[in-house]
């Protein structure tokens, strides 16, 4: 009975092993591609019309050829278990992307819009 339980644990570690098998965006064929979480038929299909230009150097290579694939989403198709040449996604591999930020001094523009007017009202007290 020891030895069918060790049997199947070391059975048990390698099946979950293998379902969390990392996946190289180089060497992945579409339906690898689509087993990872995140990647449909689409994604995968422009991933795979970027490669035949060469393969990708890096996560920011595949960010810049592939549309779609940016700092976000690439963090979490590397946690679901993709790579770029067996590396994983880490955040200062790309440029941070910030949003505008209004300058200091000079108030948003107003849009007339009911929170506006309400905004506008509340602080004329």
């Amino acid at each position: 009975m020891k030895i069918v339980n060790t049997v199947v644990a070391t059975l048990l570690a390698l099946i979950s092993a293998a379902a969390f098998a990392a996946v190289d965006v180089n060497k992945a064929n579409q339906a690898e591609l689509e087993a990872v979480k995140g990647i449909g038929p689409s994604m995968s299909s422009r991933i795979l019309d970027a490669r035949k230009a060469g393969s990708f150097k890096d996560w920011s290579d595949l960010q810049t050829r592939v549309k779609g694939v940016g700092s976000a989403k690439s963090a979490k198709l590397s946690a679901e278990g993709l790579t770029v040449g067996g590396a994983e996604f880490k955040p200062s591999d790309s440029a941070v992307r910030t949003a505008k930020v209004p300058k200091a001094g000079k108030p948003a523009k107003a849009d007339g819009t009911k929170a506006d007017v309400a905004k506008a009202s509340s602080t004329k007290k």
